[in-house]
């Protein structure tokens, strides 16, 4: 009668484990135990590549000190470990570097961290990471759950390639992303674009800002800045920042700064190094206002730059969320931005806040810079809109998506 009594008490134990997602018990682990470790002991693994100067660095830098000062156990798993950001990481993160500095390169140590770590949760930050991740997890056949969260709108991204390389990015992502345990996208414009390629279900999409405003920003942006067109206070100061590229589309924000000088004095500050540096260093020069545009490379502290600014301009092609946006605007620095897929549109209420200019058109965006020259918006309205988009909210409700019991 014991043995089976026992028998059945065994079964019992399988049927829960397999219920919420735990590896039948082993010698000396009680289902009690493992229960604990599931559902109380926060630890989570972050599946990240620090390869630049970007705002997805600096994210997840802010949503790492974030957890680490709630308490929470992070393993953090980098990819690539390159720039500014990737010597910053907060201390308490247990940082493990991959041997492989591409992420498909890593699904064997990725199964082997799953196969030792079944019980832990892991964020994924890209797109590509995430990927790896459910590949990683089913040759590991472990029942982590994974999330995995996208930054950009990937339909407008992949608008210029070739055919075969968009229907194999959105193929790849169709036949993975189901298996996913949810996607955490930046914002509404980026959820309704992975819901519409990947053909998910709508409450398997979760809509997370990113951890963006800090109370570091004020500390930082109150330091002195040494550039001379912020302190001889002669004409407006446009700031833009980011990096050099097709995506930040700052060839048109030169283009309207020559309209914007038929009108007004004006000089340009583009904070940021990438690979269109030349290109529009040639382009200042054509259009003659080499003298007027200041490009002196990454900042690692832009806000002493933005709070010192008359307007601060994103003038980007498409963005996911747009942080620097997001962090003017908690300064109460006038701002103006394209009304690219996504997240700007929504920041700024559909252009009610501050205006929206058209993508890769120079005349509507000089017009737009005008309008907040002319009448900049209110500095607590402007600070009030991003209000939820601190730090500490926004890694809660990560928390609340990884630990959703």
């Amino acid at each position: 009668m014991q043995e089976l009594t026992e028998h059945y008490k065994g079964n019992i134990k399988k049927i829960l484990c397999a219920k919420i997602g735990i590896i039948p018990p082993v010698q000396g682990n009680t289902l009690c135990r493992q229960m604990k470790s599931r559902f109380d002991n926060r630890r989570v693994a972050v599946l990240a590549s620090f390869s630049g100067e970007g705002g997805v660095e600096r994210m997840l830098l802010n949503l790492l000190r974030a957890w680490v000062d709630q308490g929470v156990d992070v393993d953090l798993l980098r990819i690539k470990r390159r720039g500014p950001f990737a010597e910053r990481i907060p201390a308490g993160v247990n940082t493990i570097d991959l041997p492989i500095r591409h992420s498909w390169g890593n699904i064997v140590s990725l199964a082997r961290y799953f196969r030792n770590h079944p019980l832990r949760p892991l964020l994924a930050a890209k797109e590509r990471a995430g990927q790896t991740a459910l590949v990683a997890r089913k040759l590991a056949r472990t029942r982590n759950r994974i999330f995995i969260r996208l930054g950009t709108h990937l339909s407008t991204a992949l608008r210029d390639k070739s055919a075969p390389r968009r229907w194999l990015r959105f193929k790849t992502a169709g036949l993975l992303y189901p298996s996913a345990d949810g996607i955490i996208a930046i914002s509404r414009g980026v959820a309704e674009d992975v819901a519409r390629f990947a053909q998910l279900p709508e409450e398997m999409i979760r809509v997370i800002p990113n951890p963006v405003i800090s109370p570091e920003i004020k500390k930082a942006s109150m330091e002195p800045v040494d550039h001379p067109w912020l302190i001889d206070g002669s004409g407006s100061v446009l700031l833009a920042a980011g990096r050099l590229t097709r995506q930040k589309d700052f060839s048109t924000l030169i283009r309207a700064l020559a309209k914007i000088r038929e009108s007004r004095e004006a000089r340009l500050i583009i904070l940021g190094d990438g690979p269109k540096r030349v290109e529009l260093e040639d382009l200042s020069r054509q259009l003659g206002l080499e003298c007027v545009i200041d490009m002196p490379g990454f900042a690692t502290n832009p806000y002493k730059f933005m709070a010192q600014a008359d307007v601060f301009v994103l003038s980007s092609v498409w963005e996911g969320f747009g942080n620097v946006l997001a962090e003017a605007m908690s300064l109460g620095v006038p701002v103006v931005s394209t009304d690219c897929p996504s997240g700007p549109g929504e920041m700024l209420q559909q252009g009610s806040l501050s205006p929206l200019a058209g993508v890769g058109d120079p005349q509507d965006l000089a017009r737009a810079v005008l309008g907040v020259l002319e009448n900049p918006p209110s500095s607590k309205t402007l600070q009030n809109a991003v209000a939820n988009y601190a730090v500490e909210a926004s890694a809660k409700r990560y928390l609340d998506t990884l630990f959703p019991i």
